[in-house]
C-alpha cells in the first residue's frame, strides 16, 4: 500500500469508526437498586472529541494520517439544559496533561452527545491557568450562567518542588456558552480552594458559595468539608467568613476529604444535593457519591443525610487514571422532573445514571443516617427486617 491508498484507507477507516460510536444507542442496565438507573455505555470518551482536533486532514502536511494532537480522556462535566438539549461542559484533557472545556450535546441526554466544533476559549485569570478543570455550572436568578472551575499554578513558594501547584477557584459567566466573561478569581481566607458551587438564588441578597477549603494541593490538612459563605458581588468574589456545614468524620465515605458536586436542586422538602466523599484504602483514595437535603430556608442547613455512599464505582468505572474514583459536578432535571446525573469513572471518561427528583427525595428522607458505630449501624439492620416479618 502506497502512502497517498495509506491516507485515504485510513481517513476511511477513522471517519467510520467516529460516526459509529457517536450514534451507538445506549441502554439501561438490567437491574436497578430502585434510587437510580446506570446506562450501559460510557456518554463521553477520549473517542468521541472531534476529529478536526486530533487529526490533520491535509494530505499534503500529513500523508500517513498521525494523530496530531492527542486526547486523554473527558470527565467531570458541568451540566445544563440549554436551547433544548441536554448539555455538558466537559473537563477535556490532552495526551499534554492540560485539561480544556468543551460543549457536547444530546437530545435524550443519555446518547448521541456531539461536541461543538471547538473547544471553549475560556480567557486566562489576572494570574495566567496552568490548568483548569471540573467546572459548575449554575444558572443564577441574576440572569447568568455562572462557571465555577479549578484553576491550577505552579506554587512559586516550592521553586524545588516540581509538582507544588496551587487551586484556587476561578470564575467565569456568560449567556450563550460561546463568550464567557472571566471574573476575578473567588478570594477567601482559607488557603486552597477546590470545589466551590455557586447557589442557584440570592440569600439575604447576598451571592452564596459552598466552598470546599483545604490546605494544600492534595492534603486538606487542617481544613476541608463542605463550607458555606457569602459574597456581595461575583464580579470580586470574596468570602469573608467560612462555615463548614458537612464535615469529614472518622471512618466514614469521607473521612479524608468531601465536596459540593453540582449546584442542588430546589424541591418542596428542601435543596436536593450531590456531594463527592474521599476515605483512603490500602490501594490509594476511594471517591464515591453521597447525598443530603438542607433548609429550604437556611440552605447551609442540613436536614437529612442518608448513612454512605449513593454512587460507588463499579466494574470497568473502577480502572482509569486514577482508579476507584466516581465524581460528579454536573446533573440536569428536565420538565418531566427526571434527573440525569453525570459522572466521571477513574478520571478517564463520563457516564450517566438517571432518577426523578421523588425518588431521590425518598431517597434522603427515609434512607437511616450513619450513627457512626457498628451496633448503631446492625442496629438499623435490626429495625428494617423487623418492620418487615410477615411482610414477605
Amino acid at each position: 500500500m502506497n502512502d497517498k491508498t495509506l491516507f485515504h484507507a485510513r481517513v476511511k477507516d477513522i471517519k467510520a469508526h467516529h460516526e459509529t460510536l457517536l450514534s451507538a444507542v445506549n441502554q439501561p442496565t438490567q437491574l436497578s437498586n430502585g434510587i437510580f438507573q446506570r446506562w450501559q455505555n460510557p456518554i463521553l470518551t477520549a473517542a468521541h472529541t472531534p476529529l478536526t482536533w486530533r487529526y490533520d486532514f491535509d494530505e499534503s502536511r500529513n500523508p500517513y494520517f498521525m494523530e496530531r494532537i492527542g486526547i486523554n480522556a473527558t470527565l467531570n462535566a458541568g451540566s445544563i439544559y440549554f436551547n433544548g438539549k441536554y448539555t455538558v461542559v466537559a473537563r477535556v484533557e490532552g495526551n499534554d496533561r492540560k485539561s480544556f472545556f468543551a460543549v457536547a450535546q444530546s437530545d435524550n441526554g443519555v446518547d448521541g452527545f456531539t461536541f461543538w466544533p471547538r473547544p471553549i476559549n475560556m480567557p486566562d485569570g489576572e494570574e495566567p491557568d496552568t490548568n483548569i478543570y471540573d467546572m459548575r455550572l449554575t444558572r443564577h436568578e441574576d440572569g447568568y450562567i455562572y462557571g465555577l472551575f479549578c484553576t491550577e499554578r505552579k506554587d512559586d513558594t516550592q521553586p524545588d518542588d516540581a509538582s507544588a501547584a496551587v487551586a484556587q477557584c476561578g470564575i467565569a459567566r456568560t449567556k450563550d456558552l460561546v463568550d464567557w466573561q472571566r471574573l476575578p478569581d473567588l478570594v477567601t481566607y482559607s488557603g486552597q480552594q477546590r470545589n466551590v458551587v455557586l447557589h442557584p438564588e440570592f440569600v439575604e441578597g447576598k451571592y452564596a458559595l459552598y466552598t470546599r477549603p483545604q490546605d494544600g494541593f492534595i492534603s486538606v490538612g487542617g481544613g476541608g468539608g463542605i463550607g458555606w459563605g457569602l459574597c456581595d458581588s461575583m464580579e470580586s468574589a470574596k468570602v469573608e467568613q467560612e462555615t463548614i456545614i458537612d464535615h469529614k468524620v472518622y471512618h466514614t465515605i469521607s473521612e479524608v476529604k468531601n465536596g459540593q458536586g453540582p449546584a442542588p436542586i430546589k424541591t418542596e422538602s428542601g435543596w436536593l444535593h450531590l456531594a463527592h466523599g474521599v476515605r483512603n484504602t490500602a490501594a490509594g483514595l476511594r471517591y464515591v457519591l453521597y447525598m443530603f437535603i438542607t433548609d429550604l430556608q437556611q440552605p447551609w442547613v442540613i436536614t437529612h443525610k442518608p448513612a454512605g455512599y449513593l454512587l460507588a464505582p463499579e466494574s470497568d468505572e473502577r480502572v482509569g487514571d486514577v482508579s476507584n474514583v466516581v465524581f460528579s459536578n454536573g446533573w440536569i432535571v428536565n420538565k418531566s422532573e427526571q434527573v440525569f446525573i453525570y459522572y466521571g469513572s477513574s478520571d478517564t471518561r463520563l457516564h450517566v445514571a438517571t432518577s426523578t427528583v421523588a425518588q431521590l427525595v425518598d431517597y434522603c428522607l427515609n434512607t437511616p443516617q450513619d450513627g457512626l458505630t457498628t451496633h448503631s449501624s446492625v442496629q438499623a439492620i435490626y429495625d428494617l427486617a423487623a418492620a418487615n416479618e410477615g411482610g414477605l
